[in-house]
C-alpha cells in the first residue's frame, strides 16, 4: 500500500502536538491551573519570592501565592508541620530536621553574610578577631578600632535566623554573643537599625546591602557578591526552598520556575548569585 508524504507530515504534526504539553516549563507550566501556594521563612528570600509570585499571578490570576517571613527556623517548622507549602531557609537543614519533617531541599542562590556599620561610622576595615571580640564584649568602644570615642551597640538576630546561624558559625566560630545585644527580626530590620545608629554593628545578607549601611573589609578582603563568588570572601551560604516530601502540582511548578533560567534575572536583581 502506498502511503503519501502528506500522511507522514500530518502524523508528525499530530505526534508533536501530543507531546508538547508534557514539556511545558517556566510560566507556561501555570497555564490553565488554579490553587494557592503558601510560603514562609527566611527573610532574605522574600524579594525573589515576591517578584516570582507577581509574574506567576499576572500570567494566571487563578493562582494565589502568599509570602511571609519569620526566619529560617520558622520556615522549616511551618513546612514540616504542613502549615505552608514551601519553607525558606538561609541555611542547610540539619539531619534532625530532615528526619523529623521528611524535608526535601532545593538550593537556588548563593548569598554572602556581611558585617555592617552605619554609613556615618568612620571605621572601614575590621579583622575576624576584632569582630569576634566585639560580639563577645571584649571590645566595647569604637576608639579601640580606630573610630570615635563611643560605646559599641551590638545588633543580632534570634536563633531561628539562617543569617545568624551562618554568621555565628563561619565568622564568630560559634563564639559568644553578649546578652545585651539588640535582637532584630529580619535583614531589613537590621539594615534600618544599623543605618540609624552611628555606633551600631550587626550583620545582613550581602544582597540586602545598600547606601544606607556599609560593609567594612574583612581581613583586607572587600565584601561583595563578586568576592563571595570567587571564594575570597568566605562568609557565604546557600538559600534554600524546602518542602515536606516531594512537591507536586503548582508547588512543584513554582520551585521549577525559581530554578529555571527564566528566574535568573530576578535572583540577580535581588542581589544574589544564581546557582549554576
Amino acid at each position: 500500500m502506498k502511503i503519501s508524504h502528506k500522511f507522514f507530515a500530518l502524523l508528525f504534526i499530530a505526534t508533536f502536538c501530543f507531546y508538547t504539553p508534557a514539556y511545558a516549563s517556566g510560566l507556561d507550566a501555570f497555564a490553565n491551573k488554579s490553587g494557592t501556594i503558601a510560603i514562609a521563612g527566611g527573610t532574605a528570600h522574600i524579594p525573589v519570592m515576591k517578584a516570582a509570585a507577581k509574574r506567576i499571578m499576572m500570567k494566571n490570576p487563578d493562582i494565589r501565592i502568599t509570602i511571609a517571613g519569620g526566619g529560617s527556623g520558622v520556615g522549616i517548622q511551618k513546612v514540616g508541620e504542613g502549615l505552608v507549602d514551601i519553607g525558606n531557609a538561609g541555611r542547610a537543614t540539619s539531619e534532625k530536621e530532615k528526619a523529623k519533617y521528611n524535608l526535601t531541599s532545593f538550593p537556588f542562590a548563593i548569598d554572602g553574610v556581611a558585617t555592617v556599620l552605619s554609613a556615618q561610622n568612620p571605621v572601614n576595615a575590621l579583622t575576624t578577631k576584632q569582630i569576634q571580640d566585639v560580639f563577645a564584649g571584649k571590645i566595647t568602644n569604637w576608639k579601640e578600632l580606630g573610630g570615635a570615642d563611643a560605646a559599641i551597640h551590638i545588633y543580632t538576630r534570634d536563633e531561628a535566623s539562617g543569617t545568624r546561624s551562618v554568621y555565628w558559625k563561619k565568622l564568630l566560630k560559634k563564639g559568644k554573643i553578649v546578652d545585651s545585644a539588640n535582637v532584630v527580626a529580619s535583614n531589613g530590620a537590621m539594615k534600618v537599625a544599623i543605618a540609624q545608629d552611628p555606633d551600631g554593628i550587626g550583620f545582613i545578607g550581602i544582597g540586602t546591602l545598600d547606601s544606607t549601611v556599609k560593609a567594612p573589609t574583612l581581613d583586607g578582603v572587600s565584601v561583595s557578591q563578586e568576592t563571595a563568588k570567587n571564594g575570597t570572601y568566605k562568609i557565604v551560604r546557600k538559600l534554600y526552598m524546602n518542602t515536606n516530601g516531594t512537591p507536586s502540582g503548582i508547588v512543584k511548578s513554582f520551585i521549577d520556575y525559581i530554578l529555571s533560567n527564566e528566574c535568573t534575572d530576578i535572583i540577580v536583581s535581588s542581589g544574589y548569585l544564581p546557582l549554576d
